[in-house]
């Protein structure tokens, strides 16, 4: 229960629902014991007057005796019927109350640790995967919210009801309520361990149906792959085979809940017995009256759900303690990048880096090595290297996705860490190595930056993208949808998408990192040219490893394994005759050589 200390924060918040779900379900147990006692009451008059009614037998009088005991059974009945609605109208309140403070918890939670995952640094999500995430925010606070909804309100119905019912049964015979107790904690014994075998079960079947799940979508997914290789006939063996490990375990879960109403019934029936059997000797002996007996069978028959509930209560507040668990390790983590305060108006762009080092922790690869350099305003970049050289972290640091171990990045003279990292992202326009486009218009994709967006400003970033054309001949233009992950475009036309998304909010700072790969050399060129425009009196970063992207830049940086190589403009690198001259003239050879 330690880890669900934290939820008392939403109680305490919330706590105007809990009171009145605690007074609604007092009274809606308060209506329920009053029918057992009006019950009891009707049987006695009825058995207390029936010999008096025999005795008028052969006389006028008798019918008109008839009529005032029909008339006062129609009244008992009457007012059972009372007491069943206004029970039925409280229990509907209590439902209002509880439950909703509990959809509200819910609500609060998921934004909570959706907030708390938006705050957290680009090494949480390279060392969590995306299903586990999920789970947490959807599954876990599912649990959780079970826990502070019905949980909470089954444990109070249990207490205010036994308290009234079993009261009121000693009140009755001490004796006779003893033994018709007898069987009820043997049923919350048992619906304990068969609810253990139904959540161990349930457990197996939804990670049956996981697998089921994942085959499914990777296998659509890859369609394409799969029927290249004509492997339709192997996966559909596979899938038969996840499908039937699923039936297996579903069956196993259908069969203990075979099992389960049965035995509840069993034990029922037991209290039932021994309340007619034990009550009837009291009878004899003068101890009870017949009313008495009916009282008790409604009270036994009051007791048997939230008694047989217990269990089901102690098992989703385990399962709701292991979720909070789970929640918790990530609420508990601290952001790796942390906010600063300054928010500027406009960059000038100005860029420094000072002896910077980077290392990841989870792999412990350092991706930069003692890295310095100064970038003046206005100018552009061009940062050229082998795969893996460090290009793109050395972008992510720029927009403080990771922080330097050592050194430190100065933009505008400040080090990055002191902005505020929505200020600092907002002035920034930035183009991806892996594009993602939403599902969604192409329209919607382009101007996702920007609030409320124009359509002439959408149109002429499509225009300095050179994607506009491509657009064009969609049937639904830029109404067409995309697609999940930009399913329906090329390659190139996903990365020209990408580029318009950046260009169209006219940021202080550009970073290309390697966007044109997947555009031939003409396009690059048509679409560079485009961009020079946009560029001038803007600091632009481009990363590349063609040398067509960067040559024109006024400052090109040569990475090479995590360190600076080569400094200085494309002629200064060219008569150093170093790495980048010969891989400028590699891939001279390689565009020339016929196809």
């Amino acid at each position: 229960m330690k880890s669900l200390r934290g939820l008392n924060k939403y109680f305490l918040k919330y706590r105007k629902y809990l009171g009145w779900g605690i007074l609604f379900v007092t009274t809606s147990n308060l209506f329920g014991i009053f029918p057992a006692q009006l019950t009891r009451n009707a049987l006695d008059v009825v058995a207390a007057n029936l010999e008096t009614y025999r005795l008028f037998d052969g006389f006028g009088s008798q019918s008109e005796f008839y009529s005032l005991l029909m008339r006062n059974i129609f009244l008992f009945g009457v007012l059972v019927l009372s007491m069943a609605l206004l029970k039925g109208v409280f229990m509907f309140l209590m439902r209002q109350t509880i439950i909703v403070m509990s959809r509200h918890i819910e609500y609060d939670m998921k934004n909570e640790i959706y907030a708390h995952y938006q705050k957290l640094g680009m090494d949480f999500y390279t060392s969590n995967n995306t299903g586990d995430l999920m789970n947490r925010i959807s599954e876990d606070v599912g649990r959780v919210r079970m826990y502070v909804g019905p949980a909470i309100m089954y444990t109070i119905n249990l207490v205010v009801m036994f308290s009234l019912v079993i009261a009121a049964m000693y009140n009755v015979n001490a004796r006779l309520a003893t033994l018709v107790l007898l069987p009820l904690p043997v049923m919350t014994v048992l619906v304990y361990f068969v609810q253990e075998q139904i959540n161990r079960r349930g457990e197996r079947v939804q990670e049956k149906l996981s697998d089921l799940s994942t085959f499914v979508q990777e296998v659509f997914s890859g369609i394409r792959v799969v029927k290249a290789y004509g492997r339709e006939k192997s996966f559909g063996e596979n899938y038969h085979q996840e499908a039937n490990d699923y039936r297996k375990v579903s069956m196993d879960l259908v069969k203990v809940n075979a099992l389960f109403m049965p035995s509840m019934l069993l034990l029922v029936g037991l209290s039932t017995i021994i309340t007619i059997y034990v009550g009837s000797i009291e009878v004899i002996n003068g101890r009870i009256s017949v009313g008495n007996i009916a009282e008790f069978v409604i009270y036994v028959n009051m007791l048997t759900w939230p008694v047989a509930s217990l269990g089901w209560v102690i098992t989703i507040v385990q399962r709701a303690a292991a979720s909070q668990d789970r929640i918790n390790e990530f609420l508990h983590m601290a952001p790796t990048v942390k906010d600063g305060n300054y928010k500027p108006d406009k960059l000038s762009g100005a860029i420094e880096f000072k002896n910077v080092t980077v290392t990841f922790s989870g792999s412990g690869i350092t991706a930069l090595k003692n890295i310095s350099f100064k970038v003046q305003p206005g100018t552009s970049v061009g940062i050229i290297g082998r795969t893996g050289s460090g290009k793109t972290t050395l972008t992510h640091l720029l927009l403080r996705m990771l922080d330097p171990v050592q050194g430190a990045v100065l933009l505008d003279g400040r080090d990055l860490r002191d902005y505020d990292l929505s200020s600092l992202r907002s002035r920034i326009g930035c183009v991806p190595q892996e594009v993602f486009l939403f599902s969604e218009t192409i329209e919607e994709n382009i101007a996702f930056g920007v609030i409320n967006p124009d359509h002439e400003s959408v149109l002429q970033a499509a225009r300095d993208a050179v994607v506009y054309s491509n657009i064009l001949e969609f049937p639904e233009g830029f109404a067409t949808k995309v697609g999940e992950r930009g399913i329906t475009l090329s390659g190139g036309q996903k990365q020209r998408i990408s580029i318009a998304r950046a260009i169209i909010r006219k940021p202080d700072l550009l970073i290309f990192d390697d966007c044109l790969s997947a555009v031939d050399t003409v396009t690059e060129e048509h679409i560079l040219n485009n961009l020079r425009s946009l560029m001038k009196n803007r600091t632009s970063i481009l990363v590349s490893h063609r040398v067509s992207t960067v040559k024109g830049a006024d400052l090109i940086l040569v990475l090479d394994n995590g360190q600076l190589a080569e400094s200085g403009t494309h002629e200064e690198l060219m008569r150093n005759g170093g790495f980048y001259a010969s891989l400028h003239d590699m891939q001279l050879i390689e565009e020339h050589r016929p196809s």
